[in-house]
């Protein structure tokens, strides 16, 4: 009998493993059939100065997590996956990844190799968005636009519980909207995207551009202003203007029936009541009725989403 074979025998009921692959740290999780959590566990993500190097730590890390999250649980079951960028439909290789060593791979099949099982893989914000749909902030909407604000900016797409990727698997892609001609360098080798202006570390920059106090983060410069900081109070409104308006140009192609915020700066109050009168403005109707949700799994939804990539 082989491993797998001795798990399943083990438990009556198919397990779902997530894993959620991020920059600092890989996150495992085990879900029973009803969605409890049966095991958990997290990891750094391996760094390395050779990108070939880093790449491989990073499969055979996933493998150990699996394993061990296996092992805990007494038991073997699918596979999800989220991670950064997403896999071309053309070449099969991981792209537009800020995990940059994942970049032109195979990871997919290098991490079916690895487990020798199959695998579901889907962009981190894809699986943010599943895990809050299926039962979340966005439990009760037909259709949620979700939308990462951390380090980076990611969206994405669900329509009746299901991920809409898209043709070419970009669908949510709004962090790499030109926003700005003339604005920051994003690593996209483009100015001005949407990630550059309204995430953690764009937010800061701006402000530190302005000749605010280096390194401040944004609850940060959010309380300078409240103070009259008059760098920082020019610094929150240029913020909340350019999250309007990349907001609204969402909401005018989608639609969706409710928008959840995730990621370190869905914590900042001001996008629930100045963040939504940003986006009113630049809305093509005559009102702006769309929640603006708060995500309920916190920093976990990635990884309750990447499990749930095979319930459909």
């Amino acid at each position: 009998m082989n491993r797998n074979s001795l798990f399943l025998s083990k438990s009556q009921n198919m397990k779902r493993v997530g894993i959620d692959l991020g920059g600092t740290k890989i996150e495992g999780v085990v879900l029973a059939e009803d969605s409890s959590i049966l095991a958990r566990k997290r990891i750094s993500t391996p760094r390395d100065e050779s990108s070939d190097l880093e790449y491989k730590a990073i499969l055979t890390s996933i493998r150990k997590l699996i394993e061990q999250l296996e092992t805990d649980t007494c038991t073997s079951g699918s596979i999800g996956i989220g991670t950064p960028g997403t896999i071309s439909s053309v070449t099969g290789l991981m792209k537009n990844s800020n995990t940059v060593c994942l970049n032109g791979k195979p990871l997919q099949i290098d991490i079916e190799n690895c487990l020798e099982r199959k695998v579901r893989i889907a962009n981190d914000a894809n699986c943010f968005s599943l895990s809050e749909a299926h039962n979340g902030a966005g439990r009760e909407y037909p259709s949620i636009f979700g939308i990462i604000m951390g380090t980076g900016v990611g969206g994405g797409v669900v329509i009746n519980s299901q991920i809409h990727a898209g043709a070419m698997g970009i669908a949510g892609e709004w962090g790499h909207n030109p926003l700005l001609e003339h604005g920051p360098a994003c690593y996209c080798g483009r100015n001005g995207c949407v990630e550059t202006l309204i995430s953690g570390p764009g937010f800061s920059a701006d402000y530190e551009r302005a000749g605010g106090i280096p390194a401040s983060n944004p609850a940060e410069i959010i309380k300078y202003a409240e103070q009259g900081d008059n760098v920082a109070i020019h610094c929150v409104e240029r913020f909340l203007n350019h999250f309007g308006r990349a907001v609204a140009s969402v909401v005018n192609i989608l639609d969706p029936h409710a928008i959840v915020l995730g990621g370190g700066l869905s914590n900042l109050d001001i996008l629930y009541d100045r963040g939504r009168k940003a986006i009113e403005p630049h809305i093509f109707n005559d009102s702006f009725t769309t929640p603006i949700l708060k995500n309920h799994h916190g920093d976990s939804s990635g990884v309750l989403g990447a499990a749930h990539l095979w319930d459909g």
